[in-house]
């Protein structure tokens, strides 16, 4: 069995406390943690006596990426994924490929690359990650279906990328390309991918729908991304796509196969998951550039900065250059479509334009780059390809990802009530769902008189405040007046739960209880709001 020394113990430690002091100042500093990550990994990596990193080929891809992949799509609505087909369609399809094409031209000219490397490149750092940008525009308030639209872009662009990634890779392991060839394997591993995700998901939710247990459902939950993504990878389709489509399949069906208790579990479990995984991914990246820097030779810094600069414009410039056509060319096209669907102001385009950061499917793909090809030779450039997709990781990450804020204050973009009204509107129609199931319930043996009142009364009360915060009026002063009790509740609660505490460091109840009873205390004080 392997030992660790006091020195790599020493080490181990060094790196947990640096990414715990990031973490830590991720919000008071109110910069996206995925930010600091690289960043203070990137500096970490050239400090003296930290071990070296290097992850194997497929290990991200393998291990890391089905998991974090299910969960996006698990939380994308198939409701905005619908209304903004059109424009995540062109984003995640057409985008992807003429960025690839752009960055391959511009590698294979200036830097020198060889045709295939240079589309491999560009296939590696051609998807977006929205972790940075959505987390900044829903704190300043960037309209809703910006959002959603750049969600939903970097979720399906992640299974385009990939599918071009592998067969751009292919190309230079196996030293040959053919063009007939690749279409019908692009259309069998697309279409393969998605029939995959749909049986899969098929088969967990037949599964899920007669197991109520909540940590074996939230298992389940976790590995149906391996599920979908191994079995489609054996067929040579897309795990990608297969995984994406069994996350907004069961995405769209769990609310019906679970209970309180599995979704109260789940989503603490993934929030925790999500989180960890992000940050030991983005903390890696600044890990693994110095043994890269190490097999770079002849090129100096003035070199590589220069390329990753040209390559980063590249990337920025295609996304503004397609992005306005995206937008117009469609609707010049089609009048049905000007009139149901209006031109987004020019802001808004700008916005997506500059959110187009680099993350976790492209360090994913540029540490799966094979080392070697079919003849035994190393992989062409593979260090140089990684460098620099890991420097477009960083620039969009640290340039676009700390301006965005100054950015969206200088476009004006404003907040949107969507999410408001429609979340009054769904309680409201829930109330009444409520209101009418205790009007059928009234004759009941077991419904008292006093109770059904107290009921009615506290339903009409919770009808009448999200009436008055729908229709933007509340002259009553209802919503003082249920803030004013939600204070006083919470109030008693806490001094229940301090009782509860005393208890348990007396003696009087084991551990057990004093947590049951806190947990149910607690979900009372969530439920307040509503």
């Amino acid at each position: 069995m392997a030992t660790f020394g006091a020195h790599e113990e020493l080490q181990l430690l060094l790196l947990l406390l640096t990414a715990l002091a990031l973490l830590l100042l991720a919000d008071p500093l109110r910069i996206p943690y995925p930010i600091l990550l690289v960043v203070g990994g990137l500096i970490l990596g050239f400090a003296p006596g930290v071990p070296t990193v290097v992850l194997p080929p497929d290990a991200v891809i393998v291990g890391i990426l089905p998991p974090l992949l299910y969960s996006a799509a698990f939380n994308t609505g198939l409701r905005d994924l619908k209304r903004n087909v059109r424009a995540i369609s062109l984003l995640a399809i057409a985008l992807v490929t003429v960025t690839m094409v752009a960055v391959a031209v511009a590698a294979h000219y200036v830097i020198g690359l060889s045709w295939s490397v240079s589309f491999v490149l560009g296939a590696v750092v051609s998807p977006t990650d929205p972790i940075a940008a959505t987390s900044i525009a829903h704190r300043l308030g960037v309209p809703r279906r910006a959002i959603a639209i750049v969600e939903g872009e970097s979720l399906v662009n992640d299974g385009t990328a990939l599918v071009l990634f592998k067969f751009a890779a292919a190309a230079v392991v196996v030293g040959s390309f053919s063009l007939v060839h690749a279409a019908g394997d692009f259309v069998w591993t697309v279409l393969g991918g998605i029939a995959v995700g749909l049986v899969i998901g098929r088969v967990i939710r037949f599964i899920r729908f007669r197991v109520n247990n909540p940590p074996l459902e939230v298992t389940i939950a976790f590995l149906t991304g391996y599920i979908a993504f191994l079995p489609a990878a054996a067929l040579g389709v897309s795990g990608v796509l297969a995984v994406v489509t069994a996350g907004v399949y069961m995405g769209w069906h769990t609310p019906e196969l679970t209970t309180v208790d599995t979704r109260l579990q789940g989503d603490g479990f993934w929030a925790i998951f999500n989180f960890l995984l992000n940050a030991l991914l983005f903390g890696l990246v600044g890990l693994q550039l110095q043994p890269i820097l190490d097999q770079l030779h002849g090129l100096s810094w003035e070199q590589l900065v220069g390329y990753a600069a040209l390559l980063w414009l590249v990337v920025v410039g295609m996304r503004f250059a397609c992005g306005f056509p995206i937008a117009h060319v469609p609707r010049w096209l089609s009048r049905s479509l000007r009139e149901r669907d209006p031109t987004p102001p020019w802001q808004f385009i700008a916005f997506i334009g500059w959110a187009g950061m680099r993350g976790g499917v492209t360090l994913a793909a540029a540490l799966a780059i094979p080392l070697e090809t079919d003849a035994g030779a190393s992989f062409p450039d593979r260090s140089l390809v990684v460098f620099l997709a890991f420097s477009i990781v960083l620039s969009t990450l640290v340039i676009q990802g700390l301006s965005l804020p100054a950015v969206v204050r200088l476009l004006k973009l404003e907040r949107d009530d969507l999410d408001e009204r429609e979340d009054a509107k769904a309680r409201i129609h829930a109330v009444d769902a409520g209101l009418a199931r205790l009007e059928e319930l009234i004759d009941e043996d077991w419904v008292r008189d006093e109770t059904a009142e107290r009921v009615r009364g506290m339903y009409t009360f919770r009808r009448n405040r999200f009436g008055a915060r729908l229709d933007g009026s509340d002259e009553d002063g209802i919503e003082a007046r249920s803030q004013d009790y939600q204070r006083l509740r919470r109030e008693l609660l806490e001094a229940e739960r301090g009782a509860v505490l005393a208890l348990r460091n007396e003696g009087k109840i084991s551990e057990d209880v004093m947590q049951r009873v806190t947990r149910d205390l607690d979900l009372e004080d969530s439920r307040l709001d509503v």
